[in-house]
């Protein structure tokens, strides 16, 4: 992988999203962790949103964040000179939590997968037994399967562990919307 910054061309003012999606254990965090050192690597800034299907814990216990929230805070933010946190007990779209990211190049998604936003799809032997997205919204399925039925036909088939192929292809896609060369939907123009 180069190291030399993977310059953007000019763009508009939003960044591009890339959803990585699949059933539940297919590999979501593992790849999106594996893809971050790749494109951060060519000097692109990259937010992630996790959309969860459950409720969850967004503080640590016991920190005082977590005890103003207990105690019937409905908010409460945390801040240094690196960085900040805001908990908030608040109905959202990941569209509203786009805002906090205005100067991403890419948003990558994780889930989403019966959302319109492009997607890299992972199926998995042993845990998925066809892909479940769109494919009108696939940019490539990686899988570790040798047998590709239950495949959609046209769609690049990538492995798995392919991190290096796949951080090359979500680049050279934020590259071709960047240019206008491909048709980019509102929802994968942030």
């Amino acid at each position: 992988m180069t190291k030399e910054r993977q310059k953007l061309p000019e763009k508009s003012k939003r960044p591009v999203a890339v959803a990585v999606s699949g059933v539940k254990n297919s590999g979501k965090t593992t790849m999106i962790a594996a893809l971050l050192p790749r494109l951060r690597a060519w000097g692109w800034k990259v937010a992630v949103i996790k959309h969860d299907g459950h409720d969850f814990e967004p503080d640590v216990p016991g920190t005082d964040t977590w005890i103003h929230r207990r105690a019937g805070a409905y908010g409460t933010a945390i801040f240094s000179g690196q960085r900040m946190m805001i908990v908030k007990e608040a109905q959202v779209t990941e569209r509203e939590l786009w805002e906090a990211f205005p100067e991403a190049d890419l948003i990558l998604l994780e889930g989403m997968k019966h959302s319109p936003y492009p997607k890299i799809e992972l199926v998995r032997e042993g845990n998925s037994e066809a892909c479940v997205c769109d494919p009108a919204t696939l940019l490539a399925v990686a899988t570790n399967r040798r047998e590709r039925e239950g495949l959609p036909e046209g769609i690049p088939v990538m492995d798995l562990e392919d991190y290096e192929g796949i951080a090359v292809l979500i680049r050279d896609y934020v590259k071709a919307c960047c240019k206008g060369q491909r048709q980019v939907t509102a929802e994968a123009r942030i």
